[in-house]
């Protein structure tokens, strides 16, 4: 008897110490997953004692000892009306000492057999709580990285989607997020741009792109320190991933380049994140608070004659040399497409 009582206390010292384990290592709070096991137990109540209104569960945070109490609400003798919830005084001063009417007294119930049925509630509610909590701290830690720049590792390519890991979760790079002609092997490390974090019963879900005009803004905040401190701001992008990205800098310091600073010397950071981008182009161009020199910049490298602006309908008619039409539209009409993009003004171009 002795020795069958002796590994109960170890078991519930075990609870305990693996409670504290699992808050060190997954910071779960022990409390949390301790009020989760008297919850779960008080339901268990219910089934013996037929209601759990006056019952408590109480396990101790320090030796893991579970003990069940039933709460009574002392009456005059004749007024009890339920001997679930109540008691009459007399039989209450025979039990307690110093009570009167209206006290509430509290008895240790716990059956014989609840240790068991303890034991089995907790490692129900201890694996139950863990995958709660940690899709909780996934949630959260993931959440903080929206629209920012992860490194995953290809796990495979299934058909046209690439499975990725990113830490401790998966995600799937679909084939609508993916940069047209670009391959990857398994276990590659590849750069993606988390575009959303939501919250499912099975855990975080995660929308990531290498497609996303904002991953080009993302690559070139990592790369360029005056982008980092505020210097330089990318005001517009304009993308048509795996081709051609377009993007409009201003400084707000008279003695800073904008454009310079993002292609760096000799090209250095714009050659950097172009080798991310498996060579797509990238133009740079200084952006302007006037319509007409914004958009007479965001056609370059065409020379642009004159540029007529409705900022009321937000259109534009542009003037080009005859030499210089192909270049300003663009093969198949991308580099006019891109301005009108970066712009936000639907652009008419002529001929002299």
């Amino acid at each position: 008897m002795a020795a069958r009582k002796k590994a109960t206390v170890n078991d519930r010292t075990e609870l305990i110490e693996a409670l504290d384990a699992i808050e060190k290592e997954k910071q779960i709070s022990k409390d949390i997953i301790l009020e989760a096991i008297e919850n779960s137990l008080l339901a268990a109540c219910k089934n013996q004692y037929g209601k759990s209104e006056n019952i408590r569960v109480s396990i101790d945070r320090d030796t893991g000892a579970v003990g069940v109490y039933a709460q009574f609400e002392i009456v005059e003798d004749d007024m009890v009306e339920d001997d679930v919830t109540q008691i009459g005084i007399t039989e209450a001063k025979a039990k307690y000492e110093n009570v009167e009417v209206g006290d509430t007294v509290e008895t240790e119930v716990t059956p014989k057999n609840f240790g068991r049925i303890a034991a089995q509630k907790a490692k129900q509610v201890v694996v139950q709580k863990i995958r709660e909590e940690e899709r909780k701290v996934l949630y959260v830690q993931y959440l903080e990285k929206e629209r920012e720049i992860v490194t995953g590792i290809v796990q495979r390519v299934t058909g046209r989607n690439v499975y990725i890991q990113l830490g401790k979760l998966d995600a799937v790079l679909m084939e609508s997020e993916q940069v047209p002609g670009e391959r990857f092997k398994p276990t590659e490390r590849v750069k993606l741009y988390i575009v959303e974090v939501k919250d499912t019963p099975k855990g975080p879900r995660i929308t990531i792109s290498r497609s996303h005009p904002e991953f080009v803004k993302r690559l070139f905040e990592e790369e360029v320190t005056e982008l980092q401190d505020g210097t330089v701001e990318i005001k517009s992008i304009a993308r048509e991933a795996g081709s051609r990205t377009k993007m409009a800098v201003i400084s707000d310091n008279p003695n800073v380049d904008a454009v310079g600073a993002c292609v760096g010397m000799n090209g250095s950071r714009v050659n950097a994140i172009v080798k991310e981008l498996r060579g797509e182009k990238i133009d740079i161009i200084n952006w302007s608070d006037s319509p007409e020199i914004l958009i007479e910049n965001a056609l370059s490298p065409a020379v642009v004659s004159s540029v007529d602006v409705d900022e009321e309908k937000k259109t534009a008619r542009v003037i080009v040399p005859e030499n210089q039409l192909s270049l300003a539209i663009g093969k198949e009409g991308q580099n006019a497409r891109l301005a009108a993009k970066l712009t936000g003004y639907k652009i008419d171009i002529k001929c002299e």
